[in-house]
């Protein structure tokens, strides 16, 4: 299933005499040492602070032997440039600062809601303008371009509504505008789109999710097409100090090795919930885009009754992140800098590997509490 989802042509190309890799390939080669006797397959975790002049890399906060292997392999898997960051939000912040003072940036009204934090912030200080918009209404988006915009940011899915965007459409009506367009994939990972090959100029992840994939690294990533972009990037990760521990980078890259596998079998999962969970008495709503790990369900009752379902489950774990082999789920109101837009009742499912038949017995139990008699 996962497959006809990936682009014949993805991949990285070892020499001129061999095929171009499918992704997974990818995913499992890039960003390896060279296949010479007794090298090491995995590249080795470097602590260095420091290195003797004349080289590459010349001090810890300038590049490290690991990070170099993480971006290498996610820049095959999106077809760019990475770069590592200590968190996705550090990638966030600083992509937004490349905007000029007095610019306007577009942005999902329904994305993460550390990057709407972060605009807003940078919005009461008076240093950028924002335009809110629904990211699935191309229409909206697209008049939404006038004047002064700097910058398109496209999630897509959206976190936590699910919406998808017509990335391509975006894209080509951004640029006739003169504007940028940076795409939060996250969600989806470079598996399932490539919004470079579609037209964005970067694309950032939470490295700390799919990417790593086991809830036990924090890190974030920025790749693009566009020279001047990824050293402007790097610029400011040198002077900002927003740069990976390098032990995150290690565990980020092996996790890496089995994303094919989880985003596969999590989307099986996903698709097979999704399909129960519409008829359940519980549930008003579901949320899901038709690829992907993560959905959503509104429950009938409002934030009462959705919190009754996240205390009440016992495989599924009540936690804030996503991207794991573990299934997570929460409300995501409970935090008050989520959109207001966000129905009361909305819980964010994360759908893991576990066999899907666990999850549904423990979920749709938690669902039976708040049935109506």
């Amino acid at each position: 299933m996962l497959r006809s989802l990936v682009p014949d042509n993805g991949g990285v190309t070892a020499d001129a005499h061999r095929p171009r890799m499918s992704l997974p390939t990818v995913a499992v080669k890039a960003g390896r040492p060279p296949n010479e006797p007794d090298r090491p397959l995995n590249h080795p975790l470097v602590m260095a602070s420091t290195y003797v002049a004349g080289g590459e890399f010349e001090y810890g906060r300038y590049a490290n032997p690991t990070w170099a292997a993480l971006e290498e392999a996610v820049g095959a898997l999106e077809g760019g440039r990475a770069l590592a960051f200590g968190s996705g939000m550090a990638a966030v912040s600083t992509v937004l600062d490349l905007v000029t003072p007095g610019e306007t940036v577009v942005a999902a009204r329904h994305c993460y809601q550390g990057t709407l934090v972060q605009l807003a912030s940078l919005e009461q200080r008076g240093l950028v303008r924002i335009v809110l918009v629904d990211i699935d209404d191309t229409e909206q988006v697209v008049a939404a371009l006038g004047d002064q915009v700097a910058l398109l940011w496209i999630e897509s899915p959206t976190n936590p509504a699910l919406e998808v965007a017509d990335i391509p459409a975006l894209c080509e009506a951004a640029h006739a505008a003169g504007v940028r367009v940076v795409v939060d994939n996250t969600f989806a990972t470079p598996l399932l789109q490539r919004p470079l090959d579609s037209g964005a100029d970067v694309v950032v992840h939470s490295g700390t999710k799919y990417i790593a994939g086991h809830s036990d690294a924090v890190i974030g990533l920025v790749v693009t097409r566009d020279d001047q972009i990824h050293d402007a990037v790097d610029g400011k990760r040198r002077t900002m100090g927003a740069l990976p521990g390098t032990l995150e980078a290690w565990l980020a890259l092996r996790g890496l090795r089995t994303l094919h596998l989880r985003v596969e079998r999590a989307q099986s999962n996903a698709a097979d919930l999704a399909r129960r969970l519409a008829q359940h008495p519980a549930v008003d709503r579901v949320r899901y885009p038709g690829f992907g790990g993560i959905l959503a369900i509104e429950i009938n009752g409002g934030a009462d009754q959705a919190d009754t379902v996240t205390r009440s489950t016992g495989l599924w774990v009540h936690a804030t992140s996503l991207g794991g082999v573990e299934s997570s789920l929460e409300r995501r109101r409970r935090w008050k800098s989520e959109s207001p837009s966000i129905p009361e009742g909305l819980v964010r499912l994360s759908v893991g590997v576990e066999d899907v038949e666990d999850l549904w017995r423990d979920l749709s139990q938690a669902l039976d509490l708040v049935v109506p008699a």
